[in-house]
């Protein structure tokens, strides 16, 4: 074990403490200032970018990743924002969500509280060292970031200013803790620190995921995949359809959200079909279909199965016709990955039995499967989006940072009064 690791995580975990005793005024002032503080350091911050950029090109990394790595004035301009609209947010620490006297006459309360150090895991992606840090903040929580290598340089500038902040509005700069050591030896070490760190959130490919979770000793929020579904149903809009389709397979092909898989009732396939397949190649999308997809395009390349259960991240989409809603629903139940799924439709009924139908963590009805983020749905931003059926479930803001504990107000009741003293 690094003494280093161990000392910076402890003194993380000193600083949880005093985050956790911060009232709401002064989270939201220490929000602003870390915003300022990026903001002011937008062109370091873009110089270690640029770094960070040519490095992966160096490297052969492809276009989707590039566009995660990337920043800009307008990418900083939208972290900065987003770290303000989470300062604005409510609280949700000391929140009581439930209150009942009991026959005894104890109150029973539910009362939210931080959960304490969180080790934030991501790769690409520097954007995520603001968001984790200032929704781990505004829950009243410490927080410990171990980013990629990939973009290290940009990291270390994001982490130096948001610090700075922490510095002048007097709280311990340990409650941000940037892990500048990409081994994967010492993200090892810090997964094996069950007295310091609560809960261990990752966010990036499966690969890194799996990783964590097959050496984590410490509690954590899984998210292997986006296998994201659009399902046009027999009676839907096509032009609405369209719509959903191409926001949700090109707008950003890159990310968790994104469109892999369009599923097409039968009835749907002959007038649809044509009219999608020709504009998502306009868009310079590579379509995959089945044999029933191919009798409506010809053209069209062979999916095969692993295509339906892929997570492409890339102008890639595979697409399938189904001879039934019941169809429609038994391919996503199969290769989803209960992350967002969509379906197109003008039937009431249909929409409802496929929201009870589906199990993942975000249904959509005739919206696109771009708006599966924190901030879209009123969360700010967001640490990252949970698939695994813990405490939390899908896009994570600062509530799914806190848990509930039990509060009991008593005027001296005994469970035994006939042994009481």
């Amino acid at each position: 074990m690094s003494s280093s690791l161990r000392d910076k995580a402890l003194a993380c975990r000193d600083a949880a403490a005093a985050i956790a005793g911060l009232d709401t005024a002064a989270k939201r002032s220490l929000l602003h200032a870390m915003a300022d503080a990026l903001a002011a350091e937008e062109a370091v911050v873009l110089e270690a970018n640029a770094m960070d950029m040519d490095a992966a090109r160096a490297n052969g990394t492809g276009d989707a990743m590039l566009d995660r790595l990337r920043l800009d004035a307008s990418r900083i301009a939208g972290i900065v924002a987003a770290i303000r609209e989470v300062a604005t947010l409510p609280d949700p620490v000391g929140i009581t969500t439930r209150r009942e006297t009991r026959p005894n006459g104890i109150v029973v309360e539910r009362v939210r509280i931080p959960l304490g150090v969180i080790a934030m895991i991501y790769e690409a992606r520097p954007n995520v060292t603001a968001d984790a840090a200032a929704l781990c903040l505004m829950a009243g929580n410490a927080v410990i970031l171990r980013g990629g290598s990939d973009a290290m340089h940009s990291n270390i500038a994001i982490a130096a200013a948001l610090r700075r902040a922490l510095k002048a509005e007097g709280v311990p700069e340990a409650a941000l803790t940037l892990v500048d050591d990409p081994r994967r030896e010492t993200m090892v070490e810090l997964l094996q620190l069950t007295d310091i760190v609560d809960l261990a959130i990752p966010r990036g490919g499966e690969g890194l995921i799996r990783f964590v979770a097959e050496h984590a000793r410490v509690p954590v929020i899984k998210h292997y995949k986006g296998v994201c579904h659009l399902y046009v149903d027999s009676d839907a809009d096509p032009e609405l359809a369209l719509r959903l389709l191409v926001d949700g397979k090109t707008s950003r092909p890159g990310v968790c959200n994104a469109l892999e898989t369009l599923v097409v009732h039968k009835d749907m396939a002959a007038t649809f079909l044509p009219i999608a397949v020709a504009r998502l190649r306009e868009l310079k999308v590579d379509v995959r279909g089945d044999a029933a997809t191919r009798n409506f395009v010809a053209d069209v390349v062979a999916a095969s199965d692993e295509d339906y259960a892929a997570e492409f991240l890339d102008l890639i989409i595979a697409v399938r016709v189904v001879e039934s809603f019941d169809e429609a629903i038994a391919h996503i139940r199969r290769y989803g990955s209960d992350h967002t799924e969509v379906i197109a439709t003008r039937d009431p009924g249909a929409a409802d039995r496929f929201i009870r139908a589906i199990r993942s963590a975000v249904v959509m009805v005739n919206a696109s499967s771009r708006f599966s983020d924190g901030g879209e749905l009123g969360l700010g931003t967001e640490i990252g989006i949970s698939t695994t059926r813990l405490h939390a479930y899908g896009p994570m803001g600062a509530e799914s940072l806190t848990v509930e504990r039990f509060v009991v107000r008593g005027q001296g009741q005994v469970r035994h009064p006939a042994n009481a003293s």
